[in-house]
């Protein structure tokens, strides 16, 4: 009997972890990319991420969106003009918990267990990666905050 609430109680969670995938978002509080045009050749680039990333990681999730886009829009270079990253939240959607227990009582014993679901409110989550940036093509700013997109691109492939 435990060893079945122990399995259920690993598959439901796991169920309800949340990867980070290279992808547009779904939804505005979704895993994954979204993108705004501001103005000819400024854009503003958002990541979301689970829980299952870094902070470092975040931003270099939302600087290879960033020089994605950019080559996208047939650019070379951008240069981030803002950047932020915060503690993301999770949505008001459905969350699962499991509570197993046990006791012995002399020659008797007893477990237990639950589940619970909940719905709304929001709970802190991964992170929210945004950078504001325009983009050129030709030669790149000399700044700390100019990036060339293939390069950028080529090297944060991997995330």
């Amino acid at each position: 009997m435990r060893l079945i609430l122990l399995c259920a109680a690993a598959a439901i969670l796991s169920a309800c972890a949340t990867p980070t995938v290279y992808q547009p978002a779904a939804t505005p509080d979704a895993v994954g990319y979204s993108e705004f045009q501001l103005e000819e050749r400024r854009y503003r680039v958002t990541f979301r991420t689970g829980n299952d990333v870094s902070l470092a990681e975040a931003q270099d999730l939302a600087l290879r969106r960033a020089a994605d886009l950019t080559l996208q829009q047939g650019y070379d270079w951008f240069a981030v003009t803002n950047r932020f990253t915060e503690a993301g939240t999770g949505g008001g959607g459905p969350r699962f918990s499991v509570g197993l227990g046990g006791t012995d009582f002399g020659s008797s014993s007893a477990i237990g267990g639950g589940v619970g679901v909940g719905f709304g409110g929001r709970s802190q989550s991964g992170y929210v990666s945004t950078l504001e940036f325009v983009v050129g093509t030709g030669p790149q700013p000399e700044s700390a905050d100019a990036y060339d997109a293939r390069a950028v691109a080529a090297s944060l492939a991997t995330l």
